[in-house]
């Protein structure tokens, strides 16, 4: 389940349920004839209402969705106007819920300071109405839920985080993984199409992979392929991504890059890497295939295509060298 619709079955149901426990206490109100309270109650309820109307409408884009903001500013400021309007230290026991709802619905930021702002007029109201033991029993409740609240929020953000780490990094590297890498060179595509810039590729990978797998074992290709990974973290430049396509093979998208600028960059990694001594097998080379995005790259398939084409050209010309395909010409 994505993180979008998991958020708005969340939003869906914390919306319902608070809807049916407004519409509850209304009901109650009514009954014992505090009309005043049935019809603050029924316009919370008309707005938790339309929250799910609108949870539903945004169910494609529920994380970048304002509205639920003003439906609960709306909900928090008429309850605020109740407590100050209305004679009834009932209404106090409304504030529980509704700090619930702040941080089911809203990011956990967000959530806590309209959460804050609700309780520092209440509890002013609070203790200008209750007798002084009774206020600080009602407001320590409250504290007690907004702060248990919010750690569940901070640790289910951590979680989802942590989560989506999981599923775009590599567990053996910690570069991002190939599950990623379509999706950022599609985002890297558009922007060099509606910019102009230049956007190139280097596909990148280990000579004789299956040789040294043979030798050392799949443990120590995983160690040079660890290794070797550090070490193009601290030869690409600031704005450039790394990224590994399986054991041996490794990607690197170089936004504003020219043609020029990617054959100095593969050359200088292809170097460094020759020249440097390898704690599994002294001395490993790498072949390189480059590219830069050419008129018609409006998709990921085909600049990595071309890219692993060039690679696969440069082990043909032999082990450590690298081989740049040129895209058709962009006309000006």
């Amino acid at each position: 389940m994505t993180e979008t619709r998991l958020r708005t079955l969340t939003h869906s149901a914390a919306y319902a349920l608070a809807t049916l426990f407004i519409a509850v206490l209304a009901l109650q109100n009514l009954r014992y004839g505090f009309y005043d309270l049935f019809y603050l109650a029924c316009g919370m309820a008309a707005l938790t209402l339309a929250g799910n109307v609108y949870t539903f409408i945004c169910r494609r884009h529920q994380l970048s969705a304002p509205g639920h903001l003003i439906i609960l500013i709306g909900l928090n400021s008429g309850l605020v106007a109740a407590m100050a309007t209305l004679d009834n230290p009932d209404v106090s026991h409304w504030i529980m819920p509704l700090l619930v709802l702040n941080l089911l619905i809203l990011p956990l930021r967000q959530g806590v300071t309209l959460s804050l702002l609700l309780l520092l007029p209440t509890s002013a109201l609070i203790i200008g109405r209750q007798p002084y033991a009774d206020a600080v029993i009602i407001i320590s409740g409250l504290l007690l839920l907004l702060t248990a609240a919010s750690l569940y929020a901070w640790h289910y953000d951590n979680m989802a985080q942590s989560a989506e780490d999981l599923a775009i990094t590599d567990p053996v590297t910690g570069a991002h993984n190939a599950r990623f890498l379509d999706e950022t060179l599609q985002k890297e595509i558009s922007r060099a199409i509606a910019t102009g810039h230049p956007l190139s590729v280097i596909n990148l990978g280990i000579d004789y992979a299956d040789q040294v797998e043979d030798l050392h074992g799949k443990a120590g290709l995983q160690t040079l392929f660890r290794a070797m990974t550090e070490h193009l973290f601290g030869v690409i430049r600031a704005g450039d991504t790394l990224y590994t396509l399986n054991n041996s093979e490794f990607f690197l998208i170089l936004p504003f890059t020219p043609e020029e600028g990617v054959r100095v960059i593969a050359e200088r990694i292809r170097r460094t890497i020759a020249e440097h001594d390898w704690h599994v097998t002294g001395k490993t080379t790498v072949s390189l295939g480059c590219t830069s995005r050419g008129a018609g790259d409006t998709r990921t398939d085909s600049l990595r295509k071309r890219a692993h084409d060039a690679m696969e050209e440069a082990r043909r010309k032999g082990a450590d060298s690298a081989w740049f395909s040129p895209g058709a010409p962009i006309s000006a």
